[in-house]
């Protein structure tokens, strides 16, 4: 959480600079670019998830970063995008995950037995869009389409688990460490929809219940993009 502030201090710092640098050159204006530091919040949905296994508390996201905007065209309406960025991704629900010697096992836990268990996921993220806007080189208030992928290498990965008896968080690895999945932002001016769906799960393949049933859970994520610049 804390690199995340200290990342959005940073790109408002720069948003400054550079929006005085512009102002300094006129005929900048003739070849700008949009929207290339974003900041997204947004809430997890978790999909494909075991049998009895429900969603619990806020899963959320937070994300932010730079992309490199290339437009395409004379116009630099349309073109793509490449980018850099970190994401904080948590995971609540009813299955509890325990060190058991040198494994890790997985269990359904009822209310009476489990206040909180989540999935905890630090990432860094090279996302990839192709992108049409409306915008010009004097109109800052346009629509946006913003479809790609993304890539995410996991540098953390944990389990935290909070129940009548204890709070006890441990370093999972059976996270799996590359996450990567479908994007779509669309919006007006500030406020924009950011959609992500991830085409491989949480946790690696062969990951399974005490009961020998598959954990092949993947989120959909459902919130909104800031874009800046």
């Amino acid at each position: 959480m804390k690199f995340f502030l200290v990342f959005v201090v940073l790109i408002f710092s720069c948003k400054g600079l550079m929006a005085q640098e512009t102002l300094g050159d006129q005929s900048s204006l003739d070849k700008y670019l949009e929207d290339q530091f974003y900041i997204g919040v947004g809430y997890n949905i978790l999909l494909k998830r075991p049998d009895n296994a429900v969603q619990r508390n806020l899963s959320y996201n937070l994300q932010v970063g730079f992309i490199k905007d290339v437009p395409l065209n004379k116009r630099r309406n349309f073109g793509f995008g490449l980018g850099l960025g970190y994401a904080a991704n948590s995971y609540y629900s009813n299955i509890e995950a325990k060190e058991n010697g040198d494994e890790i096992t997985y269990e359904i836990k009822n209310d009476e037995e489990l206040k909180r268990s989540k999935f905890e996921i630090h990432t860094v993220e090279m996302p990839f869009e192709l992108r049409w806007r409306t915008s010009t080189s004097d109109e800052y208030k346009f629509w946006r389409v913003y479809a790609g992928a993304k890539l995410g290498y996991v540098f953390s990965g944990r389990s935290k688990l909070v129940s009548e008896m204890e709070v006890k968080g441990f370093s999972n690895d059976d996270i799996e460490n590359l996450q990567y999945g479908l994007t779509l932002s669309f919006g007006y001016n500030t406020w924009n929809l950011h959609a992500y769906y991830g085409l491989n799960p949480i946790l690696k393949d062969g990951t399974s219940m005490e009961n020998g049933s598959p954990i092949n859970i993947r989120p959909l994520r459902i919130g909104v993009i800031f874009y800046i610049l």
